[in-house]
């Protein structure tokens, strides 16, 4: 099949908090354009160029004004769970991938690395239980590695729910996850500062949609998440000693 006549249906694609009217078209994905789309636009070319293949590639724009993607198959999971040492190490080196394929585009930005700014599960294609392709880069930005490593391990590692084990096996798979993407002694040491900065960012990101009263997010919705945030940069900041601890040298 090729890359989705005009005629082909239309299926809606969920997952997104923040953008709506996103549609599978063929094998492609047509989004909104968006003041984001012709950054995306060039990083996705310049990673295409590099042979990084853990993300979509531009196609183009439709004769709406989309930005038509090439559609990555597999599965996002649809909320944020509990994840293996081998799915967090996966992801850990896929975007250190990523990281390191941006490093040309984003010494010409004045930044060390352009990051994703949102690498969660939910930004996430599984395939094979195992991550292997990044989505959704309309936040992608330059900047240093750790603000994508500390959003990661919160995300990926990190949780309030007593579901999801005690704060010494998180803070342990948060060791992994340094492990895995190669982080230096000294980021290291940053990275548990650099996680509670990001559940910071996180919540004056949600309170700015609530007080500002985005349309595409529901009042009750935004206040949800704001609320959650809260409970996690507490968590994080109550056991902050504990994840300390885990990423000092043995």
């Amino acid at each position: 099949m090729g890359h989705g006549g005009e005629h082909d249906v239309e299926q809606p694609l969920a997952g997104g908090r923040l953008t709506a009217g996103v549609a599978r078209v063929g094998d492609t994905v047509r989004r909104p354009a968006s003041p984001a789309s012709r950054f995306v636009a060039r990083l996705l070319t310049h990673l295409a160029k590099t042979g990084f293949d853990g993300c979509p590639q531009h196609l183009g724009w439709d004769q709406h004004g989309r930005h038509i993607l090439s559609f990555v198959p597999g599965h996002v999971p649809p909320r944020w769970q509990h994840f293996t040492d081998d799915q967090v190490g996966q992801a850990a080196t896929l975007l250190r991938q990523l990281h390191d394929a941006t490093r040309e585009l984003a010494s010409s930005l004045r930044g060390e690395v352009v990051c994703h700014h949102d690498p969660g599960p939910n930004n996430t294609v599984f395939r094979n239980g195992q991550p292997v392709a990044f989505i959704d880069f309309d936040f992608a930005a330059p900047g240093h590695p750790l603000e994508d490593v500390g959003y990661m391990a919160w995300a990926w590692c990190i949780s309030s729910r007593p579901d999801r084990g005690p704060a010494t096996e998180q803070a342990r798979q948060v060791r992994n996850l340094a492990d895995a993407y190669g982080l230096s002694p000294a980021d290291r040491g940053r990275l548990p500062a650099a996680i509670r900065q990001r559940l910071r960012r996180n919540e004056a990101f949600w309170r700015d949609i609530l007080d500002d009263q985005v349309a595409s997010v529901p009042h009750a919705r935004s206040a949800e998440v704001l609320a959650w945030t809260q409970r996690e940069l507490a968590y994080t900041e109550a056991n902050q000693e504990t994840f300390i601890a885990a990423l000092r040298p043995a």
